[in-house]
């Protein structure tokens, strides 16, 4: 990509301040249409931003092999769950996506190849907590989603070439959950925000010191970290979108952890925001 490129990145777009970038603990659905503590921090949130022009959000429930965008203009709402109430299923999220960045984005990831995908929309790690954010469902989305055939540190390094998106007023968000074994849960405190097995009290203690601390490594190396690190990720996909968000962070940018709570005994609602 050379420099013409480069300064033509969303041209649509004026350049603007730096954006901050988030990790989203997304949790259950029914956050979707609950009143709760963590939809409030999803809201606070985004007070607390510019407006973005547009936002691409990396969600743990677009797991592919190989990596796409989404790139129709009208995304559907995907209702990928089962068991929940008919009023969770009714909600829609008609926000519009954006063709022009999707192709954008997919020229920042080259060398690698990213299919411009016009069959997936918007899943449930994507509308669920940004509908709190933005309720007036005015702001472009695009999905981009996550190769479930790469380790690691392949997302970190992946997520640095959309850095440019960020001066033009694009927010970056990964959503998906730090602690998050399904197996496990303790349904009995299913709603208990702060009920944590000993291993997930340890393995928020764990990711939040790296996270503030700033060593992203050690959280890059998740599966090396011990045994409380295998239990809160016991398959990757709800943890590698934050390796998208952090891989993202220059070195000078602040990071502030909200939403820092358990529920469930094996969930963690700890969210992210960089810059």
């Amino acid at each position: 990509m050379n420099l013409n490129d480069l300064q033509n990145i969303s041209s649509q777009f004026k350049n603007s301040q730096k954006m901050p970038v988030l990790f989203l603990g997304h949790g259950s659905p029914m956050n979707a249409i609950e009143e709760n503590q963590f939809v409030q921090g999803f809201r606070n949130v985004a007070k607390e931003i510019p407006k973005p022009n547009a936002i691409l959000c990396i969600s743990a429930h677009w797991y592919t092999d190989g990596t796409k965008v989404t790139a129709m203009k009208m995304p559907k709402t995907i209702h990928d769950f089962g068991g929940f109430p008919q009023a969770l299923f009714d909600v829609q999220y008609p926000a519009s996506g954006n063709p022009e960045l999707a192709h954008e984005t997919a020229e920042l990831l080259k060398p690698v190849l990213v299919e411009e995908d016009h069959n997936w929309g918007l899943d449930h790690g994507a509308w669920s907590v940004i509908k709190h954010m933005y309720p007036n469902a005015d702001i472009p989305v695009i999905q981009l989603s996550i190769d479930y055939t790469k380790p690691p540190q392949y997302h970190f390094d992946l997520a640095k070439k959309l850095e440019k998106l960020r001066e033009k007023g694009i927010l970056i968000i990964g959503s998906g959950n730090i602690v998050h074994n399904l197996g496990l849960i303790d349904w009995r405190n299913i709603d208990t925000v702060g009920a944590g097995w000993d291993w997930a009290i340890e393995a928020r203690e764990l990711t939040n010191n790296w996270l503030l601390d700033g060593n992203f490594q050690n959280l890059i190396d998740y599966h090396k970290q011990g045994t409380s690190m295998r239990y809160a990720i016991p398959t990757p996909d709800h943890y590698l979108p934050l390796l998208y968000s952090l891989g993202l962070k220059s070195k000078s940018e602040d990071l502030v952890l909200f939403n820092d709570d358990l529920i469930g005994g094996s969930l963690s609602m700890t969210s992210v925001k960089i810059g």
